[in-house]
Parts: C-alpha cells; structure tokens; sequence
C-alpha cells in the first residue's frame, strides 16, 4: 500500500516536473496561480465554498501534496477568500477516508470545524469536483471554487470549464502564501478513520481500463445531463 502511494506521488512530482520544465517562466505552476489569485483580490471576490480534493493517507501523517492543499486552505480562510470547505475523498488506495481525515487535520491548523464538510463518495478527481459540486448545492452555497494544487487545476480546468453552469473558480496554491505555515505539522487521533475491515483498495477492485474511464468522468451519474443545473 505504502508503495502504491509512493508510485502514485512520483508520477504526480514527475508530471509537474515535466510541465515545469516544458515551459517557459514556470507558467502553470507559480504565474498561473498568481496570477489568477490577484484577479480575485482585484475584483474584491470571495466564495461561500471551496472544494479541496483528497489524497491517500498511511494513518502517520499527511503527505506532502496534501500538507500544501490544507496549508492554502488556511490562507484562504484566513485572508476571508473562501468562506467554507468540502473535503473531498472516500477510502480509494488505502483505508483511511480521506475526506475525514483531511477534516481533521483542517480543524488542528485552525479552519473551525463548522466551516468545513465531508464529501465521501470520490474516487477521482473529477468525483471530487462533481460530488462537492452537488454537496454545495444541497448546503444552499451559491458560489464556488477549487482550492488545489496547480497540477491538479490545470489537469481539471476543461472539466469545470464545460460541465457546470455555476462557474467553479480555480484558485490554485500560491507556494509562496503557504511557506510561513511549513513549520506547523500538527498531530491528529487516526485510531478512528480506517474504513470497514472489508476494505478493497480501488486497484484491486477495478481494472486499469476501468481505473482510467473513472479519472476521465465514466462513473458519474450525470442523469442524461451534459451540463449540470447552477447551484
């Protein structure tokens, strides 16, 4: 299991790593965010909610794409651009329910628990911003955005840009915003998170065919809808 994530995180550092590299003044992953984060102080915006998507967790400690994610949480909550969360991700590679602990871990680094809400049905990244999408909506929020590492937003753009009628702003981590918090490693009770002892992880589950049709959306219940109904 502990392998399978360390797979997963290098494919992810070498992604971002070749995206990096491939262009010119680190576009995607330092000016981009910037960029996009000035336009809303600009603009004076604030949302009611942003989704964070999850990530696997070893029962430990919080991996480091998953520190940064919850680190800009914090930033934002604090600097009152994001008003509330939802956590987003069920039990995918390992046992633990990643939704929950990602809570947990938002409320020791100061988010108040009220603020923040467990969607726990993904299992992929478009799942995440779907499933927020919906949670959002039932909660009464009215405005909305992706709170995520640059990688991910940039990998998830198309997919916000087309399938939803509420516009979902991206506001990908500012690395530069979350550097004075790099020291904060708070220390959250796990001994209740794990998923039921059944527990599959996804790989076992589904082929990687059927893993793929997954990251690409073949799972939602869109309901004969292309475009889903604004919050």
């Amino acid at each position: 299991m502990i392998q399978e994530r360390k797979s997963k995180w290098a494919l992810y550092t070498f992604l971002l790593a070749v995206i990096t590299l491939g262009t010119s003044c680190n576009y995607p992953i330092h000016k981009r965010p910037q960029k996009l984060l000035a336009k809303v102080v600009k603009n004076d915006k604030s949302y009611d909610v942003g989704i964070i998507p999850g990530y696997p967790f070893d029962g430990h400690k919080w991996d480091t794409l998953m520190k940064s994610r919850l680190l800009w949480a914090k930033v934002l909550y604090e600097k009152g651009i994001v008003r509330n969360f939802i956590v987003s991700g069920g039990a995918v590679h390992s046992p633990y329910v990643e939704a929950e602990y990602m809570k947990r871990y938002a409320v020791a680094l100061g988010i108040p628990a009220d603020h923040i809400y467990t969607e726990t049905c993904a299992q992929h990244s478009v799942e995440n911003i779907f499933y927020s999408y919906e949670m959002a909506r039932t909660l009464g929020f009215k405005s909305i955005a992706l709170c995520t590492d640059p990688l991910q937003s940039i990998l998830t753009r198309r997919f916000t840009a087309h399938r939803f009628e509420t516009h979902i702003q991206h506001l990908p981590i500012v690395y530069d915003s979350i550097l004075p918090y790099n020291n904060l490693m708070p220390v959250i009770d796990t001994h209740d998170l794990r998923a039921a002892d059944a527990f599959i992880p996804l790989k076992n589950r589904k082929s990687r065919w059927q893993s793929f049709r997954g990251t690409m959306g073949a799972g939602l219940p869109w309901e004969g809808e292309r475009v889903r109904q604004p919050l």
